[in-house]
């Protein structure tokens, strides 16, 4: 059952991720959280953001955000880092990952998505057959909701973690 919240990959931050190799692979597509994925709560974006969006752009990705949040503060992001948003996106629904595809013009064969959160960002993400990469939260003061939610995806993480050990294990 907590196999469904398990990320496919974990990075420390979206900005160490091999966006590169991911492009060798196949991958064209790539939806973002923005909130303590991107910059810490809130923030705007900062010239790490900026950077790794005009490098994207390079490489040949189409990207967009996809959140929760509202539409100015997605907006105000999105407009600093040139990236197509969905703002309201109701996590973890499958609608805005949907949407999401559709502006990119990919599918979720060749989409990745990056989140710091498993119950909305991973879950969703999983649910529509994208490969995900769970990301380290950017900053630790967060929204009392999300504070309750990492309690609970401690547990997840640790059956996540004990399950690579022994996967791992079973190649030797």
């Amino acid at each position: 059952m907590l196999r469904r919240f398990f990320p496919d990959n974990e990075a420390d931050n979206a900005y160490d991720i091999d966006y590169e190799g991911l492009y060798r692979q196949g991958y064209r597509g790539i939806i973002f959280d923005i909130d303590n994925t991107l910059v810490p709560h809130g923030a705007p974006a900062d010239d790490r953001a900026v950077s790794l969006f005009a490098g994207l752009r390079e490489i040949g990705y189409e990207t967009c955000a996809l959140s929760n949040n509202k539409e100015p503060r997605v907006k105000s992001f999105c407009d600093a880092v040139g990236s197509q948003y969905i703002f309201r996106a109701g996590k973890p629904g499958r609608a805005g990952y949907e949407k999401a595809m559709e502006r990119m013009g990919t599918s979720p064969g060749n989409t990745v998505f990056v989140g710091d959160q498993l119950f909305t960002d991973i879950w969703g993400a999983k649910k529509m057959g994208i490969v995900t990469y769970l990301v380290r939260p950017i900053h630790p003061k967060e929204e009392i909701q999300i504070v309750l939610k990492r309690k609970l995806e401690r547990i997840v993480l640790y059956f996540y973690h004990r399950e690579l050990k022994r996967r791992k294990g079973c190649e030797h």
